[in-house]
């Protein structure tokens, strides 16, 4: 009988930011190649399995990994493929599911939290508010890795919605630059999470204008989001003056709730 892969979201850093069903997975499994250049370590403490083999992918290539999976595959192993986040933003996952695929590999794919959600909750913010941002853009710096020419920081920025900038901090300068381009200002709120989640983590609040000189005096070279739009600025936490939802409203009718029901 073969074996199945499952790719698992192991979460931004916090061990215990793992689906049950994850863990399940990674409790039984009997090869775990995991991303360990970031996905905490102390993930692989959850394996219960005596036997099993475990993988650092960082120092793998794609034909590498596959090989592992391709022939623990054929001798009817469980494998977890365990990514940081959620595999589906900037997983390199797809990749993989082609070559299993071709190789007519079962596999699934179990979601994790992503680092942009783990930052929010850090800095206890919602990314879409009422009359300020109802479009979240999760999106990239071009860098080694090109991007469409419509997909353009300079061209996205046109928009104004709230933006969250992945493996994009060493770049800051060229970020702040296509910012300002587009429909943002030098005041626009800023806020960078380093290592969102982990023991280390650390939070800046500052603005475009000053964001390559707050990253470059924090000496942050990875591992840090940034997240962009009028949705941080500290004025939306005056209550009188927020637009509220109206999923809440008491005058505001719903399949369970008629208006002005107390």
């Amino acid at each position: 009988m073969k074996g199945k892969v499952y790719f698992i979201g192991a979460g931004p850093g916090d061990k215990e930011l793992i689906t049950l069903k994850g863990l399940n997975i990674i409790k039984k499994a009997d090869i775990i190649i995991y991303a360990g250049s970031l996905v905490n370590k102390e993930i692989l403490d959850y394996s219960v399995n005596p036997k099993v083999c475990i993988y650092n992918s960082a120092t793998m290539n794609l034909d590498e990994t596959h090989e592992i999976i391709f022939k623990g595959s054929q001798a009817g192993k469980l494998i977890a493929r365990v990514h940081t986040g959620d595999p589906s933003i900037y997983g390199a996952i797809f990749e993989q599911i082609v070559l299993l695929e071709r190789d007519n590999i079962d596999y699934e794919i179990i979601p994790g939290v992503s680092s942009a959600f783990a930052a929010a909750a850090t800095i206890k913010q919602e990314y879409t508010l009422p009359e300020i941002s109802q479009t979240v853009i999760f999106t990239r710096m071009e860098g080694k890795t090109p991007v469409p020419e419509r997909e353009k920081l300079s061209n996205i920025s046109k928009i104004g919605a709230t933006l969250i900038l992945f493996l994009s901090i060493g770049l800051v300068d060229k970020v702040k630059e296509e910012l300002i381009s587009g429909a943002y200002t030098s005041d626009t709120p800023v806020v960078i999470v380093k290592r969102a989640s982990w023991p280390d983590e650390e939070v800046f609040h500052t603005n475009i204008s000053n964001m390559d000189t707050v990253v470059k005096e924090a000496g942050i070279k990875k591992t840090a989001l940034m997240l962009i739009g009028e949705v941080f600025n500290k004025k939306n936490r005056d209550y009188k003056s927020l637009v509220k939802s109206k999923l809440y409203d008491k005058n505001f009718a719903t399949e369970f709730r008629n208006a002005g029901n107390n």
